[in-house]
């Protein structure tokens, strides 16, 4: 008999996490549960996610980080088959100076969530890992057998403990299958900004500093460092839309399911393979939204890397995936959201 895939997203209510539910509502019929502590969302994404896909998940509260309540989550929901884990604090700047704070979380929630899982019978697990991994590296794009450089912050560390837990887990014989996802740099909302990013503390990423400067909520913007070995002296990233983030999900999770052949451990880049400077990305925004941007230069800030963009063929070639959006619909997308939650119209 065949049952209907029972998905647990972790982090559900975050910014990939509620795209990723969207994406699994709109393109599946699995039956997916989100569990969350909304430490950094809010419950009211969920009635977004049904304004977007006219479906709503099931949802949870809790924490995941402590073992009882992530065996009595298992206890409570019985046939759990696949994990997509979201559930992680993720502020570069912030991990530099809460460190303790961050491997706690970032490490006790996977930690207990995959004891867990396996424990319970779940086959699949995707991880939400980064970019961050590999550091300041030289040799660019990199790929996934790029050897990466340190870890630049302690955030960045836990993405690589995690997948190193994860490849030792796999190498230990478990039956669950698990691949990690190095994403780049998600930004951008649900077409019609019915879903976006919505940081509950002030922004540290990019494109959520560049909108809420352009509505009024900052006053002013900051570009940390003019003066790194780029084109114009500001980091380079790679940019790449959240809902083709969340597709590369959808499409990593059914390639666990339907590829027996599938190794017990995995990772896939997931970038646009092009790099975009601040500057660049800035001007972008100006271009598609008719918004002219005050921002000053301040100080480089610490744990950044100077330029890191991907070649992320090994997607394409094993999951069939490919960043289908462009910048200027990244930018677009992210002020009609942040126009929506102003209640003003977006041009």
């Amino acid at each position: 008999m065949h049952h209907t895939p029972f998905i647990l997203v972790t982090g559900g209510a975050g910014y990939i996490g509620s795209h990723t539910v969207a994406a699994l509502l709109s393109t599946t019929n699995y039956r997916i549960l989100s569990v969350d502590n909304y430490s950094n969302s809010t419950p009211d994404t969920y009635s977004r996610i049904e304004q977007a896909t006219g479906k709503k998940p099931e949802y949870l509260q809790a924490d995941l980080a402590d073992a009882a309540q992530v065996e009595e989550l298992f206890r409570n929901y019985p046939g759990i088959t696949g994990i997509i884990h979201f559930a992680a604090y993720k502020s570069v700047p912030e991990s530099v100076h809460k460190p303790v704070e961050y491997y706690r979380n970032n490490m006790n929630s996977l930690l207990n969530v995959l004891e867990a899982g396996a424990a319970h019978g779940v086959k699949q697990f995707i991880f939400s890992s980064s970019c961050s991994i590999y550091g300041n590296i030289s040799t660019l794009p990199v790929n996934e057998n790029t050897t990466p450089a340190t870890a630049e912050s302690p955030y960045a560390y836990t993405k690589v403990l995690g997948e190193r837990v994860l490849s030792d887990f796999a190498a230990s014989g478990t039956a669950l299958k698990s691949v990690a996802l190095r994403y780049f740099n998600p930004v951008g909302a649900w077409p019609g900004g019915l879903l976006g990013e919505l940081p509950n503390q002030r922004p540290n990423n990019l494109v959520p500093m560049i909108t809420q400067t352009a509505i009024g909520k900052i006053a002013e913007m900051k570009v940390f460092g003019n003066d790194y070995p780029t084109r114009d002296g500001t980091c380079i990233r790679d940019y790449i839309h959240v809902c083709d983030i969340a597709e590369a999900h959808v499409l990593a999770l059914n390639h666990l399911m339907n590829t027996p052949q599938a190794p017990a451990y995995d990772v896939f880049n997931l970038g646009s393979g092009s790099g975009v400077t601040v500057l660049e990305a800035i001007e972008t925004f100006e271009k598609v939204s008719h918004q002219k941007l005050t921002y000053t230069i301040a100080p480089r800030r610490a744990g950044d890397v100077t330029a890191i963009y991907s070649d992320s063929r090994k997607a394409l070639e094993i999951l069939q995936w490919k960043p289908l959006r462009s910048i200027e619909e990244m930018m677009h997308s992210a002020w009609q959201w942040e126009c929506r939650l102003a209640g003003k119209m977006a041009v």
